[in-house]
């Protein structure tokens, strides 16, 4: 899925997760212990929610750079290194080869960033009537930014604060950690 391809939300599919568990394991084989976690993230990670069908996965390593230290592993998958990523917290390939498009961000371990997809994920598939209400989000804009990639991204942001707003009082009633890696 390119930049300029238009946004079309899909109906949940539980073959979401098995895909992210046959590429988890591929890229567990290639990487070893350099990724102390591979998890599946994103509105796809979700049970019943709705989403663009690209798999998000989420790698955490000790250190983003040098990116040469995994960089040839995720390109030897076919995974494309997109450097102008504008989002310096991770570093991002992406792959459009297959049944569909697969995102990958690179993270530090431990790093705000890591930690907070994470907790949404986990949040959402907690709460079903908030998946529900994000993904009625999503739709809805994919309608009004079809042809509009960026605008569709910042219209969401809203409310992606919103859910990790709640998500952040969930856990701190619950003691929310991260289980363990997917992959």
């Amino acid at each position: 899925m390119d930049a300029d391809d238009p946004i079309i939300v899909f109906r949940a599919d539980p073959q979401w997760t098995e895909e992210f568990r046959a590429i988890g394991t591929t890229l567990r084989r290639a990487l070893g212990p350099l990724a102390a976690r591979i998890d599946h993230v994103g509105s796809t990670s979700v049970p019943g929610l709705d989403a663009k069908p690209i798999i998000d996965i989420q790698i955490s390593v000790a250190q983003l750079e040098p990116v040469l230290r995994y960089a040839p592993a995720l390109e030897a998958l076919g995974y494309s290194f997109r450097p102008e990523n504008p989002d310096r917290s991770k570093r991002f390939f992406r792959r459009h080869e297959g049944p569909r498009g697969v995102h990958i961000h690179v993270r530090r371990s431990g790093s705000v960033d890591e930690q907070l997809t994470l907790l949404l994920r986990d949040y959402l598939r907690t709460h079903p009537a908030n998946a529900d209400g994000y993904a009625r989000v999503k739709w809805k804009l994919a309608e009004v930014h079809r042809n509009d990639r960026e605008r569709y991204v910042d219209a969401k942001s809203p409310t992606v604060w919103a859910l990790l707003r709640k998500a952040d009082e969930w856990s701190q009633a619950t003691g929310w950690e991260p289980g363990p890696s997917d992959a």
